[in-house]
Parts: structure tokens; sequence; C-alpha cells
């Protein structure tokens, strides 16, 4: 079920060698990640929403929402590709192999921070290409296209297809 303003466009789908082992987004599970994710442009945040199986109802601020947080949209992404990532960002931080900003694939999770003194990143999106991201970005915003360089980047994961979710 497509968002308000669902996105159809994607960067090339070409083949890009990838590490062994590694859903690199130019693979197959890749464009199905970011394809789920841009589908869903336009469906409101809702802290603690959405998951696996798509949105959902959140927790707390985001009880009377149905919707996305920023980690439901990611996870929902990648399991439409079969791979399993964990539901917070901080499991999905530990789900791939982190790789430079300068080698940022469409489909890979880009984090963030708000507080770099805490221990993990606080924020994720799927990136688009090398320039934005998809995301659900906070309380009274939809999920929604925006810069991936911007203030407090932290990482960027690629996510290993086989690899034990974190718990």
């Amino acid at each position: 079920m497509p968002g308000a303003g669902a996105v159809s466009e994607l960067p090339g789908a070409g083949t890009a060698a990838a590490p062994r082992g590694v859903a690199g987004a130019r693979s197959a599970a890749g464009i199905i990640a970011l394809r789920a994710a841009l589908e869903m442009v336009g469906l409101p945040y809702s802290w603690g929403g959405g998951g696996v199986d798509g949105p959902g109802y959140g927790a707390g601020s985001g009880a009377r929402t149905w919707g996305f947080d920023c980690s439901g949209l990611t996870e929902y992404a990648w399991a439409r590709a079969g791979v399993m990532i964990g539901s917070t960002t901080r499991e999905q931080w530990r789900s791939g192999i982190r790789v430079p900003k300068e080698l940022v694939e469409p489909g890979d999770l880009v984090f963030y921070d708000s507080d770099p003194a805490r221990p993990g990143p606080e924020h994720v999106g799927l990136a688009v290409d090398a320039a934005r991201i998809v995301d659900a970005p906070y309380t009274g915003a939809n999920v929604r296209l925006d810069p991936l360089d911007r203030p407090h980047f932290r990482g960027v994961v690629r996510p290993a297809p086989g690899r034990p979710e974190q718990t």
C-alpha cells in the first residue's frame, strides 16, 4: 500500500560488485528494499510505528498515529528484500558492514546522531543516491526524501544477508 506521495524513480539499477556476502544496494535485494521504502513516502511518522509487516501504530507519542518511525521504515524495506536487519536503529547499525560515505549506494543504511556522546546512532534512513535519503524524520513529519549530507552524520552500513539479526 503506497504512501500518498510515493516516489517511483530509482537511480540506475545496474550491477556493481559488492563485497562478498553483502547486499550491495545495486543487488536485487538492495533495489527491492529501496523501492519498498520509496513506496511509503507520504505516510506519517509514528514513534515506535511500523516494522517487518509494514506501517503500524506506534507507542507513546506515536500511539494514535499509523505510520513508521525511522527504524521501522528501514526494517520494513529490507524485510521486503528478505533481509532481517533488526528493529531498532542500534541493531541496524550492527546489521552489516560499514562503508565510507563516498561509496554509499542506493539502499544503504545511513545513520545520524543528535548527541555524539551517546553509545550509538539515533536516526537511520535509506540512501536513494549519493545526495539523498528516504526517511521517517520526526513526529509531525511524513516519510520523505531528505539530504544525505547534513549535520550529525554517523556512518553508512550495507546490510549483510544471512547475518543473524542483532538483539
